[in-house]
């Protein structure tokens, strides 16, 4: 009990046939064949990154530096856009856009 068979197996394959056909089968093996490759290469990616990350771990202590595409090394942060004020209403409205919420005068 609980032994998979070969006319388990026999059965399994007629049934997976009526439900699929025999035209459709092949794409959706190449379909499959396909997700899991991708899967497989994203999977080895994230231990790639990391790995990766761990090793390039600055010590405790000094300020982590930022790599510039010029091939230069900056140990500055990257300077970041502050969040737009809000106008006098309040509103954090874009310009030149109109409130659907608010009728017109």
């Amino acid at each position: 009990m609980g032994m998979l068979k070969p006319w388990h197996i026999i059965v399994l394959v007629v049934v997976i046939l009526l439900l699929f056909g025999a035209r459709r089968l092949p794409d959706l093996a190449r379909s499959v064949g396909q997700s899991l490759k991708i899967f497989k290469s994203e999977v080895k990616d994230l231990t790639d990154d990391g790995k990766l990350n761990d090793s390039n771990e600055a010590p405790a202590g000094t300020t982590p530096s930022t790599h510039v595409p010029g091939g230069t090394v900056s140990s500055t942060p990257p300077a970041t856009t502050p969040p737009p004020a809000a106008g006098a209403g309040g509103s954090s409205q874009v310009p030149g856009l109109v409130d659907p919420n608010k009728p017109r005068a």
